[in-house]
């Protein structure tokens, strides 16, 4: 399985962008896919996750703002980031829960 993670940019604050996590495998798109973000000497964390009954979960600092969803005929999970703070900036990674497989990560930074 692999994920091919895109869509991020500079953003000014308040803007907005969508990540998009390609699965090579319809299998893997379409079961438990998660978005995570990392900042240089932190650990990883949770952003979105989303179920294969589509149940989605958001952190605390996010909801609200992140909506995660998926294209099943693209084999695709999206991320859409709307009211973007400075605190979001991070490199995001997209992660396939059933086969623990991640993306390569995408750098988002938002700035003015």
């Amino acid at each position: 399985v692999q994920l091919q993670a895109s869509g991020g940019g500079l953003v000014q604050p308040g803007g907005s962008l969508r990540l998009s996590c390609a699965a090579s495998s319809r299998i893997a798109s379409r079961n438990v896919m998660g978005w995570y973000r990392q900042v240089p000497g932190k650990q990883r964390d949770m952003v979105a996750t989303i179920s294969t009954g589509d149940t989605t979960n958001y952190a605390d600092s996010v909801k609200g703002r992140f909506t995660i969803s998926r294209d099943n005929a693209k084999n695709t999970v999206y991320l859409q980031m709307n009211s973007l703070k400075p605190e979001d900036t991070a490199v995001y990674y997209c992660k396939s829960l059933m086969y623990n497989v991640w993306g390569q990560g995408t750098q988002v930074t938002v700035s003015s």
